[in-house]
């Protein structure tokens, strides 16, 4: 059964882009879906749509710049240890990446283990890293879809916590299967923060469980 929080949950989220799933969360959180506050929302890119959509909502956006670090061999590991004190001085509990475009380190890793969530849009472990969309097609796939999963040191390799499946129709092409798949993404990534912030994940090995079990919609597969 559900736990019930004595304060929200507070969320982080890193992203590089137009942030779209940073959004859905932002927006089950409104309507009082998720128990959760997103309490820092933190991009590489100074630009980043995601940090606009952070400011329209009074939300705390925060700029890393990354450049300081160039052309240092601890380039990677010095970036995630300044990423690191912004998460610990606002307490954070939980990390999203929504469409972050820079590799985790093991420093960010391991001080979030099985707390760090990414969002992939395929059927992992089908089809890790890019171009997902153009592969399955290639590949001749009759199903794809997007996986939410705890982040490891593995790409796309962490422990599945809820996927959701959508047919590849014969004239897709990258795009339109891509924006397919994305609806589906601003389901199950708010859904899988849901259950986070409820206590009900519990990971043994590379497995999660859902203790309560999976109520209907926690798989989703759109009809053909």
């Amino acid at each position: 059964m559900p736990t019930k929080r004595a304060a929200p949950l507070r969320v982080a989220v890193l992203a590089s882009g137009r942030g779209s799933n940073l959004q859905a969360v932002i927006d089950a959180i409104e309507a009082g879906r998720v128990e959760a506050t997103i309490v820092a929302v933190i991009s590489n890119k100074k630009d980043a749509l995601a940090l606009e959509r952070a400011r329209k909502h009074g939300l705390p956006d925060v700029f890393v710049d990354p450049k300081p670090f160039a052309g240092r061999p601890d380039s990677r590991v010095a970036y995630d240890h300044a990423l690191l004190d912004v998460l610990r001085r606002h307490d954070v509990e939980l990390v999203l990446l929504a469409g972050y475009m820079k590799i985790i380190t093991a420093v960010l890793i391991d001080a979030y283990a099985n707390r760090m969530m990414n969002i992939h849009p395929s059927l992992l472990p089908s089809f890790p890293g890019l171009d997902v969309q153009k592969k399955a097609i290639d590949w001749g796939c009759k199903l794809a879809g997007c996986t939410v999963h705890f982040v490891t040191e593995g790409v796309d390799e962490g422990p599945i916590i809820l996927q959701a499946a959508v047919p590849v129709l014969d004239g897709d092409t990258p795009d339109t299967l891509a924006a397919r798949i994305l609806e589906q993404e601003h389901r199950i990534y708010p859904r899988a923060v849901e259950l986070f912030a409820e206590g009900r994940l519990r990971v043994e090995g590379r497995r999660v469980f859902i203790d309560g079990g999976k109520p209907v919609g926690d798989a989703i597969l759109c009809p053909f």
